[in-house]
């Protein structure tokens, strides 16, 4: 087959996203898929599954097959049916969390454990949900980086509310399973535009006056 051909020829991909309850792993996965967010917390029960269709450089039709998996699944005896066969796992945690945060320890164990097993080993990677949370965090950057050269695996700092890097860590994990350098400005193509309003301080008013204006602008952050 000539790679013209190859490019042609649909690829699929099985994800898993996994995690401790509440940490936003179906709010990641429908940030990613339908570019929707929700407030509203419903626990994944069992499994959720999502179908994505993608296009990376060359490859036109890649299918993305995610598995969203409930938080309590690690205590029953269905996560090995989950994990077989899967090209990626992501192991979410919430930044604002340091028990969800632990429990990835358990997690990727887990997970290591079924896939030598099938001898059979995806790409791993980290997730810190929330980071839009700055002000909230629990889990220390560097103990982070410190947990993700102890396993060595690949990780991101992700916010499904906003959308940062949820997209490009896909993309980008996608890419390297199916050896594809992703361009820059296809990089770019992944990073949401966010708007932030900047609420200027009061103007220092005279005592005599009985009026305050306030006034504001928006700026864009790409």
């Amino acid at each position: 087959m000539s790679d013209s051909e190859d490019d042609l020829t649909e690829k699929q991909l099985r994800i898993i996203v996994l995690g401790e309850p509440a940490t936003g792993k179906t709010s990641l996965v429908s940030r990613y898929c339908y570019d929707h967010f929700s407030r509203q917390y419903c626990p994944t029960s069992g499994v959720d599954f999502f179908l994505k269709k993608a296009s990376l450089g060359s490859l036109k039709d890649i299918s993305l097959q995610i598995w969203d998996i409930g938080g309590r699944v690690l205590s029953g005896n269905l996560l090995d049916k989950y994990v077989l066969g899967a090209n990626i796992v992501y192991a979410v945690y919430d930044v604002t969390s340091m028990p969800s945060f632990e429990g990835l320890y358990s997690w990727l164990e887990a997970v290591r454990r079924i896939c030598a097993a099938q001898q059979h080993q995806p790409l791993i990677c980290i997730l810190g949900n929330k980071c839009d949370l700055e002000h909230q965090r629990c889990v220390r950057l560097d103990r982070h980086n410190m947990f993700v050269q102890e396993n060595n695996v690949s990780s991101y700092l992700v916010s499904a509310r906003t959308g940062e890097m949820v997209a490009l860590c896909f993309q980008k994990m996608v890419a390297h399973v199916l050896g594809i350098q992703l361009s820059r400005a296809e990089q770019e193509e992944q990073q949401p535009v966010m708007r932030a309003e900047i609420v200027a301080a009061p103007p220092v008013i005279p005592e005599n006056s009985s009026t305050i204006t306030r006034t504001s602008s928006v700026c864009v952050i790409q």
